[in-house]
């Protein structure tokens, strides 16, 4: 498979640097090429992204804030990030008017939470999100996570009753009644196993009504909010954050934003110095590069797409006897019931079938999953990778009988292994635009 010369010099320089590493750079390559990737959280990032991160922005320190640094010489690294900071507020614009305050340094959308929460609370405040194995983040309360070590996680819950028309959606009623009856400083909403789209004006009217600041975590969602395939967490939410990566099809890092002057200040003060040191640079220009690409007009039908093609594979699943949780997806992931087509198939076992016959995807809880997290009883696509390298809804339908076939005989792996190594050939991975000549 062609691959761009960047990549190409990169391993031969490694091969003579350190052999050991080029070995498996390649074969990490390889796998990337010929696999189709499902995990809901991952992507394929452009060649001008990936190789941003390979230059010499990483060679400096750049502690402190364009303007502001601790470190002399760092006039391009504040024009870099000044520029990724614009991008991302041109990004989250409502109405032709961009986000006003942007902080692009956290490493992570985990990262990005932590600053938050020390900006908002103080260790033992409460703070309200979703029940946990019902699709929120670790970072959103989980015992052994700073969120729930450092405070007081009280969780909302999805709709349990089958015969409820919005069973195993989010129950916004019982939000109101967490939230009034626990006063919590700050209400979370933004989740990384939800395929539903999520009201933010009805989030922020519950969070006036309790007095909280209503923090929306948008990591899985942030490219479709951009392009406006999923509603715009602004201007409903006091603050935003997000990964970089996922949807936004960027590099793996994280981004903060919002509209309030003081809240900004003090997320700034608790990025950095409270949990971070000096920034990554040479991630913060390919932030930027990314960014630049969401703006496009480009960016904007992908997007769609992403989303068209979750919705098509869902119900090429669902006429296969699979159940898909909440009946569908409106956005770029999906989970789906194992049990339904075979109660004795775990999430980690149809895990293991389908990576091997290049199908990667994660194992995941359903709601009210009796199965412990390591086993699980589902599995969660998501189509944002495999959008970005060419297919479309037609494609889903043929992903989808690959994941039966698979799911259905376990003998069938390594025919199946073949037929995605024939469709990778057909779709191959990023690589130079034209009129790149290296």
């Amino acid at each position: 498979m062609a691959h761009d010369p960047i990549s190409d010099a990169v391993l031969e320089l490694l091969r003579v640097a350190d052999p050991k590493v080029a070995t498996i750079l390649a074969a990490e390559r390889e796998r990337q090429d010929t696999t189709i990737e499902l995990i809901a959280s991952e992507n394929h990032v452009s060649a001008a992204v990936m190789h941003t991160m390979g230059t010499w922005m990483t060679n400096k320190y750049a502690e402190g804030y364009p303007g502001a640094r601790y470190y002399g010489g760092c006039q391009h690294h504040d024009e870099i990030e000044d520029l990724a900071r614009e991008r991302a507020k041109a990004m989250f614009a409502v109405g032709g008017v961009p986000a006003r305050f942007a902080n692009v340094q956290p490493h992570s959308g985990a990262q990005a939470n932590t600053a938050v929460f020390m900006a908002t609370m103080q260790p033992g405040d409460t703070f309200a999100s979703l029940v946990l194995k019902d699709g929120g983040h670790l970072s959103h309360g989980m015992s052994l996570n700073f969120s729930g070590r450092y405070h007081k996680p009280v969780h909302y819950p999805l709709h349990y009753d089958p015969s409820h028309p919005e069973f195993e959606r989010i129950d916004y009623d019982a939000v109101r009644k967490v939230c009034l009856e626990h006063k919590p400083k700050v209400l979370m909403c933004g989740y990384s196993a939800y395929p539903r789209t999520i009201d933010f004006a009805r989030f922020r009217q519950i969070a006036d009504e309790a007095g909280a600041i209503l923090v929306a975590d948008v990591a899985h969602i942030a490219g479709l909010c951009v392009a406006g395939a999923h509603p715009s967490p602004f201007p409903h939410a006091h603050i935003v954050t997000t990964t970089t990566h996922k949807t936004l099809r960027g590099p793996r890092g994280g981004l903060i934003m919002t509209n309030d002057e003081e809240l900004a200040k003090k997320i700034d003060r608790s990025l950095f110095p409270g949990v971070q040191g000096g920034p990554l640079m040479h991630v913060i220009a390919s932030k930027a590069v990314a960014f630049g690409e969401c703006l496009t007009p480009e960016f904007k039908t992908y997007s769609h797409q992403v989303v068209r093609n979750a919705a098509a594979l869902a119900a090429a699943l669902m006429r296969r006897g699979y159940r898909i949780t909440t009946g569908g997806t409106d956005n770029h992931l999906m989970l789906v019931d194992l049990r339904t087509k075979d109660a004795n198939l775990t999430g980690v076992d149809a895990e293991n079938r389908l990576v091997a016959a290049g199908l990667i995807c994660n194992r995941n809880g359903i709601p009210s999953d009796t199965r412990p997290p390591k086993l699980t009883s589902g599995v969660r696509l998501g189509t944002p990778a495999a959008t970005t390298r060419g297919l479309t809804e037609t494609h889903m339908e043929t992903i989808a009988a690959l994941i039966d076939r698979t799911l259905s005989d376990a003998s069938a792996t390594g025919a199946v292994r073949a037929d995605v190594r024939a469709l990778c050939e057909q779709f191959p991975m990023p690589s130079m635009p034209d009129g790149v000549n290296v």
